[in-house]
């Protein structure tokens, strides 16, 4: 049996002096398996006795500070890795695995089977072959400074995610070293502690894919631990990560990401410093404040339900019944963000000149969107759904509740609903320049958007993106982006809109299927449109196909060689294998154009459209990807291609996977507006 031991969190502090261990000095932690032993002057002994001469000296002089190495014959063979930290001296990496291996034999006495962590290098030896996984094994340790930040918990939770991610997806793609670090700027949500500063790193021999798996891994695993605290690190013996309010890394940071936008978020109460170990996935337990928080939060909870449902009690005696009216949930935020949405239906009427056809701004299978004008000249858009619409009220209830609580300046904003007599009224704010496709597959408009618009465009349906799947308090699938849901205002900015189809998520939840497929032929990816499954990755592919339509201003749903390319996937694919991809870029946009760029922004997306959800980058990662210069990017396989339905052109879809059979859902023209909401299922 394995035993674990985490050190006092005093002995902890230690881990943060970048410089090798003294004599004498504890490590951060070790894993200890007395399942197998040696004995005193055994053969073993004299294995491990001969790595320790060697492996510390080919680990700090080789260029990525790792080595490995295999001493003895069975049953006394002696397998060992050794990592130092990427901004470590090799002096200091040569004392720090030199004391490592005196440490796990002190420590861990006669142990077949030993590891230990400092905080510049980590050390394992065994007589188990573990050199041919890239697991940990579960020998992982996680630390959390339990002193929590005086800027607003969900923004600075945010800040660290997008950093950490970013961090994670360089190191990934990092070929020599599998290291990276990086800053991210609070803004003013903090002057005292301006900036986080975050580390991420693998062993070198790990592929990018593999890399980015361990980290993902022990990211999950420590998320809501962290959250709201100014520090924490996982520590693994394939890969770690830390984030700290102060450098904590020598050297500059080799990504630096962009403060982030202002939000409202209640301050979070000031604890007193305390560094506190988390649980470790090798079975240490919990401590004392999870224990706390697991019993209290629950109460908590059910305290504010019952008083939410109070409120909702008096304020339904209070108030006169209207003939159909909002069922609001128990959360207190939700009752206040949706009632405050509520638009009186005569105020509707007169913005709108009593839905005037002259106000009309386009037509969908869901109804008529009428251009108004609110008191204060507030521009408008009305989308009324007709009488024959099979959205309902409980669809309509879904998609209010989720967009009023989403805030972003790449997401369409929600201006208020209506629902009364028989009106199903929802507004939104006015796009003077409509959606992305009345504009990019418009031969006359097309070269309104030179490279700079597209490039901003791209860029802000990326942020948009990251958002929904990563940075709000909430975690979205949206399910149907396409270039007719992206709108754009009077400065080209993009808005995603149409959350019909969206799916809410919760924090440590990954994917989910479905035997009801809804969407967008053309946009969708493989697995879920045969398979149902969606996650965030299927809105990844949505948006590689996106930034291929804006690159070569051509729709992805049209043949433009019946003998060789059926789709734009296809089409992309084979002019990026021939080295002819510049053929098919946009001919609107002018000869000055940036073709570095472009060339990036289809590499990026043929990332997004691998056929593997696995292989598809993060929105944050794609972020960083779009803004940096310095990342190299890995080749990208052979798409996924989706066979296009006979005659369908930009149609939606409803399909039974399971059964082999698809239904085209029968529409008019969407509206150039594009505030529609396609039929969705209750969540």
């Amino acid at each position: 049996m394995a035993s674990h031991h985490l050190v006092p969190a005093a002995a902890l502090l230690l881990a943060f002096i970048l410089t090798a261990p003294s004599a004498g000095q504890p490590p951060i932690g070790q894993f200890c398996d007395s399942s197998a032993n040696f004995t005193a002057n055994s053969t073993y002994q004299a294995n491990i006795r001969l790595l320790n001469a060697t492996l510390p000296k080919n680990a700090s002089s080789s260029p990525n500070l790792f080595a490995t190495g295999t001493v003895g014959t069975l049953p006394d063979i002696v397998y060992a890795l050794a990592l130092c930290r990427g901004d470590t001296s090799a002096a200091n990496c040569t004392r720090c695995v030199t004391t490592a291996f005196q440490d796990a034999q002190q420590r861990c006495p006669y142990n077949r089977d030993a590891t230990v962590f400092y905080d510049p290098c980590a050390l394992r030896f065994s007589n188990q072959n573990f050199l041919s996984s890239t697991d940990d094994g579960g020998n992982v340790l996680a630390y959390v400074n339990v002193q929590n930040v005086s800027a607003p918990a969900k923004v600075f939770d945010a800040a660290v995610g997008a950093l950490i991610n970013a961090t994670a997806v360089y190191a990934a793609t990092n070929s020599s070293r599998r290291f990276a670090t990086g800053e991210k700027g609070l803004g003013n949500f903090d002057k005292t502690n301006p900036k986080i500063y975050g580390l991420a790193q693998c062993t070198p021999d790990m592929a990018p894919a593999d890399c980015r798996t361990c980290l993902q891994g022990i990211i999950a695993m420590t998320a809501k631990g962290f959250s709201g605290k100014k520090g924490g690190q996982v520590r693994g013996l394939r890969c770690s990560y830390r984030y700290e309010q102060y450098q904590f890394f020598n050297g500059p940071s080799l990504l630096q990401l962009p403060e982030p936008s202002p939000a409202l978020a209640p301050s979070p109460s000031p604890a007193p410093a305390n560094m506190t170990p988390l649980p470790s996935r090798g079975g240490s337990k919990s401590n004392g404040a999870a224990r706390i928080l697991a019993i209290t939060l629950p109460i908590v909870a059910a305290i504010l339900a019952s008083i939410a449902i109070c409120l909702c009690l008096r304020r339904k005696k209070s108030k006169p019944v209207r003939k159909a009216s909002v069922s609001y949930p128990t959360n207190p935020e939700d009752i206040e963000s949706i009632e405050s949405l509520i638009l009186d239906l005569s105020t509707l009427r007169a913005a709108t000149n009593n839905f005037d056809e002259s106000n009309k701004l386009g037509e969908g299978g869901f109804g008529i969107v009428y251009k108004g004008i609110l008191p204060g000249d507030e521009e408008i858009a009305v989308k009324r759904l007709s009488q024959s619409s099979r959205q309902g009220i409980e669809e309509l209830k879904n998609e209010l509740v989720l967009v009023a609580k989403l805030q972003h300046k790449n997401l369409v904003r929600l201006v208020g609903v209506c629902l009364e007599e028989h009106e199903k009224l929802l507004v939104y704010e006015y796009m003077p320049n409509k959606s992305l496709d009345t504009i990019l597959f418009d031969p006359d408009r097309s070269s309104q958007l030179d490279w700079g618009s597209r490039f901003r465009i791209v860029n802000g349906i990326a942020r948009g993106l990251q958002y929904l799947h990563e940075d709000s308090q909430l975690k979205i699938i949206h399910r149907d982006l396409k270039a007719s849901n992206v709108l754009l205002d009077s400065e080209f900015i993009p808005k995603i809109s149409d959350f019909g189809l969206a799916r809410l998520f919760d924090s440590d939840q990954s994917k989910d299927v479905t035997n009801r497929v809804v969407g967008t032929y053309g946009y969708m990816s493989p697995e879920y449109a045969m398979r149902g499954a969606y996650s965030i990755k299927s809105d990844v592919f949505s948006f590689g196909v996106l930034i291929l339509e804006i690159v070569t201003g051509r729709r992805n749903s049209v043949s433009y060689d019946s003998e060789q390319s059926v789709d734009l996937l296809s089409l992309v694919w084979e002019h990026w294998t021939m080295g002819t991809i510049v053929e098919i870029m946009d001919s609107s946009m002018t000869s000055h154009s940036p073709g570095d760029q472009m060339l990036k922004c289809i590499h990026i997306g043929l990332l997004c459209v691998q056929e593997n959800p696995a292989d598809r980058p993060l929105m944050s990662v794609v972020t960083v990807l779009l803004s940096s210069s310095t990342v190299s990017l890995q080749a990208p396989s052979r798409p996924a291609f989706c066979i296009e339905k006979s005659g369908a052109n930009d149609s939606d879809i409803h399909t039974e996977p399971y059964r082999g059979n698809s239904e085209s859902t029968s529409r008019s023209p969407m509206s150039p507006n594009e505030v529609s909401i396609t039929e969705l299922e209750p969540r």
